[in-house]
């Protein structure tokens, strides 16, 4: 008896079977994976925000959110850019050595336009959220400090670069995020991706 196999069925069976297998793999796989990369709102929350700055009034701060955390925006005055020269030796970090900013900022205003500051509004302590305080006789809350953030809670002192005072609790200076100028009035938050310039 002669057994006549048609080879060629058998293997468009067996591809037909392989390529049915493998769609199946990757329609079980598909949501598996998908449940690992992160949601919308876990992409939103770390995502760079537009800010327009054009409001500021000179002397004033705006506040917005970055990553769930306060980002304050303070447009300088000459005088309070002034005032940053005058107390260095009261500081903890004049030169702003740790490194808590970009290298962009790593300057005397710690900014990137002298008039234009924008640091996290978290003190270095514990996290609290210190006050604004832009005019400040130094007799209100210390020597040489005419104005920058108090933290009400353990008292830690900052001037209007975000530079802590020596003998508070704050350890370091706070924070500047990365950040860069899209035009005159447009900030991005969170993305310093040409460095802090327009």
């Amino acid at each position: 008896m002669t057994d006549n196999v048609d080879h060629s069925k058998r293997n468009m069976l067996l591809a037909a079977t392989a390529a049915a297998g493998g769609v199946a793999a990757a329609g079980v796989a598909a949501p598996f994976v998908l449940s690992l990369m992160p949601s919308e709102r876990a992409k939103a929350a770390g995502a760079p925000i537009e800010v327009d700055i054009s409001a500021i009034a000179p002397g004033a701060m705006m506040s917005v959110e970055w990553q769930g955390k306060p980002v304050w925006i303070v447009r300088r005055t000459p005088e309070m850019l002034d005032m940053l020269t005058k107390h260095d030796a009261d500081l903890t970090d004049p030169a702003s050595t740790v490194p808590q900013q970009p290298e962009y900022c790593n300057n005397a205003t710690r900014s990137v336009k002298p008039e234009i500051l924008v640091v996290l509004g978290i003190c270095t302590h514990l996290g609290c959220s210190p006050t604004f305080r832009p005019e400040v006789s130094p007799a209100d809350l210390g020597a040489n400090w005419a104005g920058g953030w108090f933290c009400p809670c353990h008292g830690s002192r900052f001037d209007l670069a975000a530079r802590v005072f020596k003998g508070v609790p704050a350890p370091t200076n706070l924070i500047i995020p990365p950040h860069k100028y899209l035009s005159e009035t447009k900030l991005l938050i969170g993305d310093d991706s040409k460095g802090g310039a327009a």
